[in-house]
């Protein structure tokens, strides 16, 4: 029972210091509703696709975007197509991004990033005399091979021996195409030997190089006198995702929290008064077993709320209904067990501590079901759902996982340590 004693107190003192780390870890990140953020619009350049490709290409440009401004899938971004504009014309295609809490719009931009327009093209033979020269600006004098950056597979920094020198090398970018890509730069090689294949970024002729021999298996290699630090922004970049289509940003707006500061201090106020009812009717019912689960959902709260601002979670209603949800699910959790545990004592268990034990086991089928249940809704909403969506998934999933282990593991070990040896003692209430 010492050990038991010792283990209760330092799970208390860890979920006073987690209470602490919340307390003054700096502040939760607010999703647009709550704290507002940044509007962008882009117009998407499809002039050169075919119409029925626009579709799949833009849905293609979402989610690069998407992906950079969400690696984690929890920004709560909101990246959207406006298929064919305002005016209906299909090759006007716009992207509306919002992003939560950034009201610089140079950030906004920056936290996008200029994802590089990856593009090989094949001088036009109808245009002789003409040549082509690095840094050349794009003109009449490319002609399209349908291979771009959307078929990139991955890109990587090499380093090889540059004019200068034995010695001395200079940085180029390694790209491996997909299957698409890689059948598309062989066909492309095999029927232009000897032709010049033009190797352009955002519209600029960075490296011309002939082509000497049919080339398989998909490699490439990327030169253009780049300095170490612009190769490696450009591998990043490229594995990142390059677009399959270029963009050009065409307006910018701060837009406000559409609840607002009020709206969010109202529902810190509306859960606090929440978790203090539910905290009387649990000590006036159950009394000692009661008070336990008080300190053990603070311990609980203590911990998601670290959780939520390590991972970080972008906190919405949607996502601070989630989180009020899974708390629901630990007071559930606990009732279930006293329950088991009173039935235990009725039935005349005489050991205090078996009877605890016991409860627990009995509980854990029931709260093991019911939880896991939740998890897998909570999983498939965060697969298949929007960002918003996630964000609802992702509290709620997260919150009853906490909850399950704080319910079995912390409430036990903190009633054993603290319960008395008579079995009538316990709920305050005589037993047959």
């Amino acid at each position: 029972m010492n050990k038991i004693r010792i283990t209760a107190i330092i799970l208390i003192l860890v979920g006073g210091v987690f209470s602490y780390l919340v307390l003054n870890t700096g502040s939760f990140k607010l999703g647009l509703d709550l704290s507002g953020g940044t509007q962008l619009a882009y117009k998407a350049d499809v002039s050169e696709v075919d119409r029925g490709e626009i579709k799949d290409l833009m849905n293609a440009l979402r989610d690069v975007i998407e992906r950079r401004v969400n690696l984690f899938g929890v920004g709560e971004p909101i990246v959207q197509v406006e298929e064919g504009g305002l005016t209906g014309n299909i090759n006007d295609q716009r992207l509306i991004v919002e992003l939560p809490g950034i009201s610089d719009v140079d950030e906004a931009i920056k936290l996008i990033g200029q994802t590089p327009l990856l593009e090989f093209r094949l001088f036009d033979p109808s245009l002789q005399g003409e040549s082509l020269e690095e840094g050349q600006d794009l003109t009449e004098a490319l002609i399209s091979t349908g291979l771009t950056g959307r078929m990139v597979k991955r890109a990587t920094l090499q380093f090889s021996s540059g004019q200068s020198g034995v010695g001395l090398s200079e940085p180029t970018v390694g790209i491996q195409f997909n299957d698409e890509g890689s059948d598309l730069f062989q066909t492309i090689t095999k029927e232009n030997i000897g032709e010049p294949l033009a190797i352009i970024l955002d519209g600029v002729v960075i490296s011309a190089p002939i082509i000497n021999t049919e080339i398989g298996g998909g490699s490439a290699v990327i030169t253009g006198n780049f300095t170490p630090e612009e190769a490696r922004t450009l591998v990043r970049d490229l594995n990142f995702g390059a677009l399959p289509v270029p963009i050009e940003i065409i307006g910018t707006q701060s837009i406000g929290p559409s609840l607002g500061a009020q709206t969010a201090e109202a529902g810190v106020k509306a859960g606090f008064w929440g978790i203090l009812l539910v905290a009387f009717f649990m000590i006036l019912w159950y009394r000692l077993p009661g008070f336990v689960s008080v300190v053990a959902l603070l311990i609980y709260i203590s911990v998601v709320l670290l959780l939520f601002k390590l991972i970080p979670v972008t906190l919405t209603a949607a996502g601070i209904a989630g989180f009020i949800m899974s708390i629901g699910m630990a007071v559930d959790a606990n009732i279930l067990i006293f329950e088991r545990v009173r039935e235990e004592l009725y039935d005349g268990t005489p050991n205090m501590e078996e009877a605890i034990k016991n409860g627990f086991s009995r509980a854990w089928l029931s709260i093991r079901d019911a939880n896991i249940s939740s998890i897998i809704t909570a999983v498939i909403l965060f697969w298949f759902g929007t960002s918003l969506i996630k964000g609802f998934a992702l509290t709620f999933g997260l919150g009853v996982l906490v909850s399950m282990i704080s319910a079995i593991s912390v409430s036990r070990t903190l009633l054993l340590a603290v319960a008395p040896k008579e079995p009538n003692k316990l709920f305050g209430i005589g037993f047959k």
